[in-house]
């Protein structure tokens, strides 16, 4: 008998591309990791792995088995959450990852009370990058997502992952109160042509956005300052080094020296939701934690 514990060690070899990081993303140690293809190979009569200068590969039987072992695998992921829709229990471990705002926004503002529902259900958090968290959702390397998606900017979901709307998050442009701009109701991106923008690294989905929002300006925006996260946008705003777009989600407190200003044509809107396997649509603990973050979200 294949020894299913080993076969999603083995699974994660091959998505990670080495035992080391297998290891790191299942939190076993590389020489368990190990142990487990070995196994594999004592039950199987074949070579899994074989070295390639200082890393490893999977053999054309390891990726057989990594492939045919997909379906058994979820088959058995669904029949466990099956099991536990029938006794109506909310229990077990169910692993999040988030990204970063909606983890103070979201995730921080309802664990506790899913703790206090359901005592017997375990929560485990770790934060992501949208475009991670898909992959850790889609591998089996946790059990729900939250992500975030601007309009029109893509985030590719494979089709055995569903999506569940959480929430629309608007921004605002964030300004110090004696810029000029705070005076306004409301600004449009061409109002924002010489603007000094403070914004999140090229590559993420909310500089894409931004770029997509000047359009139809002819111009791109004018970044002045690069940073990854949005409390470090508030801090330079407030030091009177530009201006920059916050999500009103997991937000601090703008205090006296910031104001918000709507922008329009278009509204910048986030989309965030939650992902989770649909071999996972009949747990309990993946709809209890699903219902509360919808409810939080509303």
């Amino acid at each position: 008998m294949i020894d299913l514990d080993a076969l999603v060690g083995l699974r994660a070899v091959a998505t990670h591309g080495s035992v080391v990081a297998a290891a790191a993303a299942t939190g076993f140690t590389p020489s368990a990791i190990s142990q487990q293809v070995k196994r594999l190979e004592r039950q199987t009569g074949v070579p899994l792995l074989e070295r390639v200068g200082r890393g490893v590969m999977l053999t054309s039987h390891g990726q057989h088995l990594v492939d045919a072992g997909e379906q058994v695998l979820a088959d058995l992921e669904q029949l466990e959450a099956r099991l536990r829709q029938r006794a109506g229990v909310v229990a077990g471990r169910v692993r999040l990852a988030a990204f970063s705002t909606a983890m103070r926004g979201l995730v921080a503002t309802t664990a506790r009370d899913l703790r206090d529902a359901h005592p017997d259900l375990t929560l485990t958090l770790r934060e992501g990058e949208p475009w991670d968290v898909v992959d850790l959702v889609a591998s089996g390397q946790v059990e729900l997502g939250i992500v975030h998606r601007w309009g029109g900017v893509a985030l590719a979901v494979p089709d055995h992952v569903v999506a569940t709307r959480l929430a629309d998050d608007v921004a605002d442009l964030i300004v110090h109160r004696d810029d000029p701009l705070a005076s306004r109701a409301r600004v449009t991106p061409h109002d924002l042509l010489d603007v000094d923008w403070i914004a999140t690294p090229e590559g993420t989905i909310c500089r894409q956005w931004l770029s997509r929002m000047y359009d139809g300006t002819g111009r791109p925006p004018r970044i002045a300052h690069v940073s990854a996260e949005f409390d470090s946008h508030l801090a330079l705003v407030r030091a009177g080094l530009g201006v920059a777009l916050v999500p009103r989600m997991g937000r601090a407190p703008l205090g006296d020296d910031l104001l918000a200003v709507p922008v329009a044509e278009p509204e910048p809107v986030r989309l965030v939701d939650a992902l989770h396997r649909r071999t996972m649509s009949e747990s309990p603990a993946v709809q209890a934690v699903l219902a509360a973050f919808s409810r939080v979200g509303r």
